[in-house]
């Protein structure tokens, strides 16, 4: 492993995350869920968001938009309902089961966290912590984990159009 740079270990370790995550989510019976879901799934968990505003902030189309919160309605993670200050307008909430699927989410990561943590001494760790942080901020997204808007790597900042992703709740 000394000879794999930082970046590829990182992209390798979050790759084996996902499918970590995947696997446990699907086990306790949370279906059909991908990376990109999580993406939706951050920005819901501050408020109810119209089609509109979850597309812009994702950097997709809001025909994509539209499709994937079609795809987590049918699965029952999130619910429309109508904005109160205009009955015209619609908004996409977490259902208690997209709520669920993201706590499942959360304690199998957490989980993961700390069978990681009991391997290696607490400096090493909290090194391995520092480390990632800047690089996130290094990245231009260190800002964005705090305040739950962090882009979809997949998303086309430039052009809007909208690629799949694989796996997991936020």
């Amino acid at each position: 492993m000394d000879e794999v740079d930082l970046p590829s270990l990182i992209s390798l370790a979050a790759g084996a995350i996902e499918r970590h995550v995947r696997e446990h989510l699907l086990a306790s019976g949370f279906d059909g869920l991908r990376t990109r879901h999580g993406y939706v799934f951050q920005r819901l968990m501050t408020g109810p968001q119209s089609i509109s505003d979850l597309g812009r902030s994702l950097n997709v189309t809001q025909q994509a938009m539209s499709k994937t919160v079609r795809e987590l309605t049918d699965l029952g993670y999130v619910e429309t309902i109508s904005d109160t200050s205009d009955a015209r307008r619609k908004l996409v909430q977490l259902t208690a089961r997209g709520h669920d699927s993201i706590t499942a989410a959360r304690d199998v990561r957490s989980r993961l966290n700390a069978r990681v943590a009991g391997r290696v001494s607490t400096p090493e760790f909290a090194g391995a912590t520092v480390v990632l942080a800047a690089l996130l901020n290094d990245l231009g997204i260190g800002g964005h984990v705090k305040d739950r808007s962090v882009p979809d790597p997949e998303g086309q900042p430039d052009n809007r159009h909208h690629r799949g992703g694989s796996a997991t709740a936020s």
